[in-house]
């Protein structure tokens, strides 16, 4: 008989996205238009390509377990220390790693209800309790989260700044205030995974060295590099070693190293991006406009595309347009999930997806 632990034994077998490789495996065909995991569509810097095709032979390597280069050109790119970064898988496994160095069992975390599951799901697999504010207006309430966090005392309050999954931002004016409202000992964790995308009003002006703060950022999104999962923290130096006591030192790739280094040096192409992604945004309002369904204000690479229906509805129009090959996702959370979220991407994809929405709503 396999013994669990105590906290995992007690908890469902859960898994916070279902990917698109197992809904294309259960339905036995390949997407056509894959528009619902946030990717960047557009592709990264064909100079990442081309360094990390480079490092393809010396991949027999392990990479630098402490990402000295990526560490040290991420520090000069946002005028900070290296000691104000640490480099890891990714957002999630950085969040997963946050989590265990804060939470105890029993401890209290402050998130908004709908806001990124991956951070939830990391609280309570350490043992964490979850304590939700609702939405406002279709944007996370960091008044709300600071007023609960005054009276729970949590040891983290969870905000995204844009927001997944509806888009929404808020001036880096309200962060700032946020921050001056919240109870001493708590922390704020400020996910910045699209704040290439965003005005740059969005971005807090925060001291890096400010203790009650750590910002989450990645080369997942405006990079177009989800899949070598490299992401990257900024905090106050204490908390940043603290990371070497729990992280995987060998848990970075050597190529996405390699990759995402050339990719921070290529920022004509991240301009490049942006500007698509912009254009895709537009072009993914107008076809929802086509069919009476409204986008919401997004500084992301996706549009959440209000339905004027209920969860249940969009949930139908998600499987329809499955039905007609084309993946999106929605928010699993009322009234969010009133909303279908679509990824924004090339033309060839949106034409498709131009094509098939009005036949997938006639079927509903």
């Amino acid at each position: 008989m396999i013994r669990l632990a105590p906290i995992p034994a007690g908890l469902p077998a859960t898994v916070p996205f279902v990917g698109p490789e197992t809904l294309e495996r259960q339905s036995g065909r390949p997407f056509a238009a894959r528009l619902g995991a946030n990717e960047n569509g557009f592709g990264p810097s064909p100079r990442a390509v081309a360094a990390m095709q480079a490092a393809a032979g010396e991949i027999w390597k392990y990479g630098d377990p402490t990402s000295f280069d990526l560490t040290q050109a991420l520090a000069t790119h946002h005028g900070v220390r290296p000691e104000n970064i640490i480099v890891g898988e990714g957002i999630d496994g950085l969040l997963g790693l946050l989590v265990r160095l804060t939470i105890a069992p029993g401890d209290v975390v402050v998130t908004s209800d709908g806001a990124y599951p991956t951070f939830n799901f990391h609280v309570t697999g350490f043992g964490g309790s979850l304590d939700k504010v609702p939405y406002r207006n279709d944007a996370e309430d960091p008044q709300a989260l600071a007023d609960r966090a005054r009276q729970v005392g949590p040891r983290l309050v969870y905000l995204a700044n844009p927001d997944n999954p509806m888009g929404s931002w808020h001036d880096g004016a309200v962060i700032q205030a946020m921050l001056d409202h919240l109870p001493e000992g708590t922390l704020l964790v400020l996910d910045e995974a699209y704040a290439e995308f965003a005005p740059a009003s969005a971005i807090p002006k925060i001291a890096v060295d400010d203790p009650r703060v750590i910002r989450m950022r990645t080369f997942s999104k405006a990079y177009g590099m989800a899949g070598a999962r490299v992401g990257y923290a900024i905090g106050h130096p204490d908390l940043i070693a603290a990371f070497d006591r729990v992280r995987n030192h060998f848990g970075m790739n050597r190529a996405s190293q390699i990759g995402a280094l050339a990719a921070l040096a290529d920022q004509d192409w991240l301009a490049h991006v942006v500007a698509q992604v912009s254009a895709a945004r537009d072009r993914i309002a107008a076809i929802g406009a086509e069919n009476q369904l409204t986008a919401l204000p997004s500084a992301t690479n996706f549009v959440a595309l209000d339905t004027h229906r209920d969860g249940a509805f969009a949930r139908q129009l998600v499987d329809a347009l499955a039905e007609q090959g084309v993946f999106i996702r929605m928010p699993g959370v009322a009234p969010l999930n009133r909303c279908i979220r679509i990824s924004c991407g090339p033309d060839a994809e949106l034409d498709i997806l131009a094509e098939t929405l009005p036949r997938a709503l006639s079927t509903l």
